[in-house]
């Protein structure tokens, strides 16, 4: 068996994918990770759904080529619900994607009134509709989406900070009470949101749980790769901006804890 660290490649429209990286980078820091940040095409909810396949499998099939990872995660959920299938179709390397975490939410709900809170484009997506039939019997579920927070995730990150009251704005959706019952659960189903989760949590009616998809993939990677064993040393991470571009010397310094 080979020496050689496992190669991870990760992929999102953004930088909103950081937070599953750095999840991932925990359970397997042995690993070199190849971060790929589809700016040129950000965001992904202004593309007609064809289009958005056709670039999500150009832009991960040209990673492939150069970087030869042993494990592709999508670190996106609109692209994972979209383009899944036809990667898996495409391509012999294994994929791990990311899906709204309907059914852990409605299991630890104890109001069972849970809110999914992602893009537009998420959660008009049948496969979204289809997880709620299948895994949210009995717990109400409401659809919540925002054309801003991700583009506000990459502006905090980029050193621009957001008002308190557009966040507050785009996140009141999912705060519904009726019948004396309130949201409990708020899924967050698009991987730039926990970049602004200290921001939900300070303008938030009321407290409610912010379910995090991340330590499940990590989880889901560990499993896959178990069979590679862990090296002595690791590589540096590399981050790769597909419009080419340099980080600002504020995003520079966000990224940094991150490894980059």
């Amino acid at each position: 068996m080979s020496d050689a660290p496992a190669t991870i490649l990760v992929f999102d429209s953004g930088l909103g994918g950081l937070t599953v990286f750095r999840e991932i980078a925990a359970a397997r820091p042995d690993a070199r990770f190849v971060y790929v940040a589809d700016d040129a095409g950000f965001p992904y909810g202004n593309m007609p759904e064809e289009a958005l396949i056709t670039r999500i499998v150009h832009v991960i099939g040209k990673a492939i080529v150069e970087h030869a990872p042993d494990l592709v995660v999508v670190a996106c959920n609109t692209a994972s619900t979209l383009a899944l299938t036809e990667l898996r179709a495409r391509f012999k390397v294994p994929f791990v994607g990311t899906v709204p975490a309907i059914k852990p939410a409605c299991a630890q709900s104890v109001s069972k009134r849970i809110a999914v809170l992602g893009t537009q484009a998420t959660v008009g997506r049948e496969y979204t509709r289809a997880l709620i039939r299948e895994f949210a019997a009995g717990c109400e579920v409401a659809l919540v989406g925002s054309p801003r927070l991700a583009s506000f995730a990459e502006a905090e990150l980029a050193g621009e900070p957001v008002a308190d009251a557009d966040i507050r704005t785009e996140i009141t959706g999912c705060f519904i009470e009726t019948e004396g019952r309130r949201t409990d659960t708020v899924v967050l189903a698009c991987t730039h949101y926990p970049l602004l989760l200290a921001r939900f949590r300070a303008v938030a009616p009321w407290p409610v749980e912010w379910l995090d998809p991340a330590p499940a993939i990590a989880r889901r990677v560990a499993d896959l790769l178990r069979d590679v064993p862990p090296t002595a040393s690791s590589a540096p991470p590399r981050i790769v901006f597909t419009s080419g571009r340099a980080p600002s010397p504020a995003l520079a310094r966000a990224l940094k804890p991150y490894g980059f």
